[in-house]
């Protein structure tokens, strides 16, 4: 047991020499022995247990993230997970099928669209812009990964190898925006053939990451439930691939979040689990007023923004929605809501000046998902300084 230990303890400080002479200005190529010597024969998850560590104790993701490369580079069939079967991935509309399947596209435009054109020449200038612009979807693929996949890593205490993925996904990103917009200028050069190609590695260097290191260990994890949670969100993001099957399991799965309930009084929505603190606190969060009349016309609901427009007391809660409106004003009111149970209209909007306020005032019909209607909602919004925004303020700002 010792033994053992003493050797994780080895290569996490090997870990830190060779992130230390790649900060220095080490190539991969010069520290890849290392690397090999130390942790050949090694599973994946020891060594992302070993970077893991290294976070815990302080050291910044970003250094961590120059560790990619020389996973890449080492060992390619020689994790011990790489290459085993995985039954998922020949499920189609399986996630990792769908992961899979877009990678194998990805692949495709590299192939086809992008490394038969890297000559220096207008016409090549021309094939090779519009080959970036097709391989823009990757953004779509990463975006599933770590808005879908990445949360059931953290779940399992996998915290380490989705940041450091994060990471060199943004900078493929930004790689990718920078080339298509140096190239949009007409010139083609060395420099920019050079920048082509260590853009796609990158990118066939991190198609092997995700299909030999990340896939196995979602695979050791995750429930069937999960997976099929995955599956049905993954159209709120996109497809890079025109068909995707429906995967409908084996086993029936689980009512949507009903495991992951703790607490009594917990209010299960399709989306998450609230407390009934919670809810009240976000709603009353928000920067706009909400008031819900239900489908018999009484008043259930208003919000307590601090940013309260119109006046609201808890004595209307119960009311009919026509006595909250004066006499001159109460037919309009009334003609909304028989255009929404109709199904004439599902909004209305209005806008009015008050002092130094400019009130957006908007009434949407609230419908289930086969168009039953349930009531109407009414949200009201000072948008006077949202009408006074110019230019752009970015979340790395």
């Amino acid at each position: 047991m010792s033994e053992s230990i003493n050797n994780r303890e080895y290569r996490k400080d090997i870990i830190k020499q060779i992130i230390k002479e790649l900060h220095d200005g080490k190539t991969v190529d010069e520290v890849k022995q290392k690397f090999e010597d130390a942790f050949a024969g090694v599973s994946a998850s020891e060594i992302t247990d070993a970077e893991q560590a290294l976070i815990n104790e302080g050291l910044p993701i970003s250094e961590v993230q120059r560790l990619c490369d020389v996973h890449s580079a080492v060992f390619k069939g020689s994790i011990e997970e790489i290459h085993r079967e995985t039954d998922p991935a020949k499920i189609p509309g399986h996630p990792v099928n769908v992961m899979m399947l877009e990678n194998r596209e990805l692949e495709k435009i590299i192939e086809e669209k992008l490394k038969p054109y890297l000559e220096k020449n207008k016409e090549s200038l021309e094939a090779v812009l519009k080959g970036l612009d097709e391989l823009s979807v990757i953004d779509i693929h990463y975006s599933k990964k770590e808005n879908l996949l990445f949360p059931y890593m953290e779940k399992y205490g996998i915290t380490a190898p989705p940041k450091v993925m994060w990471g060199v996904d943004d900078e493929i990103r930004e790689e990718l925006k920078m080339l298509k917009s140096d190239l949009s200028y007409g010139v083609f050069n060395d420099d920019h053939k050079k920048s082509v190609e260590e853009l796609l590695n990158r990118i066939n260097e991190m198609i092997f990451k995700e299909e030999s290191i990340m896939i196995p260990m979602l695979l050791d994890k995750m429930t069937q439930d999960e997976w099929k949670r995955v599956a049905d969100d993954s159209s709120e993001i996109g497809n890079i691939i025109e068909f995707i099957p429906v995967w409908r399991p084996d086993k029936e799965t689980k009512e949507e979040y009903k495991e992951d309930i703790k607490e009594p009084g917990a209010i299960i929505l399709p989306t998450g689990v609230l407390n009934i603190e919670e809810l009240t606190n976000m709603l009353n969060t928000l920067p706009i007023d909400i008031t819900f009349v239900g489908s018999d016309d009484t008043v259930k609901y208003f919000s307590q923004s601090s940013e309260r427009i119109f006046a609201r007391t808890k004595t209307i809660i119960g009311r009919n929605v026509s006595n909250c409106h004066p006499p001159a004003s109460v037919h309009i009111v009334e003609g909304i809501v028989e255009d929404f149970k109709s199904g004439k209209k599902d909004r209305e909007d209005f806008w009015i000046k008050m002092g130094d306020k400019y009130v957006y005032i908007r009434y949407f019909a609230v419908r289930d998902e086969k168009g039953k209607y349930l009531g109407v909602v009414e949200v009201t919004q000072n948008i006077k300084p949202i009408q006074e925004i110019t230019g752009e303020k970015r979340l790395a700002d």
